[in-house]
């Protein structure tokens, strides 16, 4: 039997149930385990309040906080927050304003059973490869030539 793939999903809130934050000033994030079966809540990260003024260090512990996380939800994200979001391989997703995080749950879930699609495929291909830190060495011993 195939083992299952689970994702981390991570949504801006205030209030653990609807998305409703700006990456950059977001005080909040939900994360949640996701697979076709099921979604679990694994960790909620607050964050104290900072001025919007443009301050990129503002990012930093949030991106750190979304490693390992395959996307991440929110109301609206700057172009530098999505540039470095995504090369840490995270998928920023857009969503208006009060989204229920449960309906985009129960979306991600159907979508990993019917047959992900764009950055979904994607993120669960990169989940089922394995972490094998040897498996360049194959390459490495064919050699170089010109």
């Amino acid at each position: 039997m195939r083992k299952m793939t689970t994702l981390r999903i991570a949504f801006a809130t205030t209030d653990r149930k609807h998305v409703d934050q700006h990456f950059g000033a977001a005080l909040a994030f939900a994360i949640y385990s996701v697979n076709a079966e099921s979604a679990q809540l694994e960790e909620i990260a607050e964050f104290s309040p900072q001025a919007m003024d443009g301050n990129e260090d503002k990012l930093t512990p949030k991106i750190a906080l979304l490693e390992g996380c395959a996307a991440m939800y929110c109301q609206a994200v700057g172009a530098s927050a999505m540039q470095q979001l995504m090369a840490r391989g995270i998928h920023p997703l857009k969503v208006e304003q009060g989204t229920p995080i449960s309906e985009l749950l129960t979306q991600l879930r159907q979508e990993m059973r019917d047959g992900a699609k764009g950055w979904l495929a994607k993120a669960m291909q990169r989940a089922e490869q394995p972490r094998d830190a040897t498996r360049f060495d194959s390459m490495l011993d064919e050699g170089w030539q010109e």
